[in-house]
């Protein structure tokens, strides 16, 4: 549960009433050979924008390598809130509207789809057996704080490349979502509310052996596999005053999270060895680790003025040489390594026309 289209909904309003307050750097403007790249991305190369319209978010990619799944609302395929969609990287083009392989029912809202190992079977959260309608969005107050909804009729599925659902992998009662696979296949984990809080969860790729990760008190979700499969990353919220750990537990109870605050970290994947990677301050989530395993990749709006300013940003797993990957003068978020570590995937709201949708990026990644 990323609510992806929350949080870019308020950030790129953000974005259109302040533009003229810009500076004009060339840190802003796209450069003019690799048209949908900033000059300080050294990183990258080659990048190509891969959607066109809407909220595209939380690509992950196939073990071989060629396919991506991901989540939009873009109304053009008819979507009035996320759905779960694949797509593979070469030999297509979206630009004319047309409509990728739609995985989920259409039914509800989805999150989080992840390809299962050999590629035939994708994995996704969606809230279809609660309604057919998209669940209500939390009400937005002049002033007030950016709120996520746990929507607690979200449960994990399997489907088939087709679209037909072939298993249910949890059905306790409240939130089970955000789930992501070992890169070697063998386990999944997600974040769950079936113990009161928000915390993380392991079971096998068949959905037995459910063991609790966490149990510290405050959201903790968002979680990825370290290249060898013995780690996680994540995101989580922990609390220095009793004040704020009082409007956690307030907002919970109605099915909802304040991400204002959050930071990244790690653990063994029995839950051990836990580690705060991050002590930035804001919001740090979206975190992957670097194909060596001894970086994050993560998104994070520290360096902002404004609240947003969201882009990637690389730190050692020590915790030190932070550094930045992408220089999106909005948003720039969800990096994800190719199975090889030679591509990167995000989303980002650069080269939209002005307007607030959000699309997917894959470049070659540059060491």
């Amino acid at each position: 549960m990323k609510n992806i289209s929350l949080l870019l909904l308020a950030v790129s309003f953000a974005l259109l009433c302040s533009f003229d307050n810009y500076p004009y750097t060339t840190d802003f403007f796209l450069d003019p050979i690799d048209s949908v790249k900033y000059p300080k991305e050294k990183h990258l190369a080659n990048m190509r924008q891969l959607t066109f319209g809407g909220d595209n978010a939380e690509a992950y990619w196939s073990f071989d390598g060629k396919r991506v799944s991901f989540q939009s609302n873009n109304p053009a395929w008819g979507l009035k809130c996320d759905q779960i969609f694949y797509t593979p990287i070469e030999g297509v083009d979206y630009r004319s509207g047309a409509k990728p392989q739609m995985i989920s029912t259409g039914l509800g809202r989805t999150t989080c789809a992840f390809f299962m190992p050999g590629d035939k079977q994708i994995l996704f959260a969606s809230t279809h057996l609660g309604g057919k309608d998209c669940p209500a969005e939390p009400e937005r107050i002049p002033g007030g704080k950016y709120l996520w909804p746990i929507y607690d009729t979200y449960d994990i599925f399997v489907s088939d490349l087709n679209g037909k659902i072939v298993k249910q992998l949890t059905n306790a009662n409240g939130y089970d979502g955000e789930a992501t696979i070992s890169p070697k296949g063998d386990k999944i984990v997600f974040t769950s509310t079936r113990n009161g809080d928000l915390d993380l969860y392991t079971m096998d790729i068949t959905g037995k052996n459910v063991k609790q990760i966490t149990n510290e008190l405050g959201y903790d979700g968002g979680a990825f596999f370290s290249p060898d499969g013995k780690k996680l990353v994540f995101r989580a919220s922990r609390f220095k005053t009793d004040g704020k750990r009082k409007e956690y537990l307030e907002y919970l109870k109605q099915g909802l999270v304040a991400p204002t605050e959050m930071e990244i970290f790690t653990c063994n994947i029995d839950g051990s060895d836990l580690k705060q990677i991050t002590h930035l301050g804001k919001a740090n989530w979206a975190p992957f680790y670097h194909p060596a395993g001894k970086k994050i990749l993560f998104s994070s709006n520290h360096k902002g003025t404004r609240g947003f300013e969201f882009n990637i940003f690389m730190i050692n797993e020590d915790g030190y040489g932070i550094e930045q990957v992408t220089y999106d003068k909005v948003f720039d978020s969800f990096p994800m390594f190719s199975p090889d570590g030679t591509k990167l995937v995000f989303s980002s709201n650069r080269n939209n026309g002005g307007t607030r949708n959000t699309n997917l990026f894959v470049a070659d990644w540059v060491e």
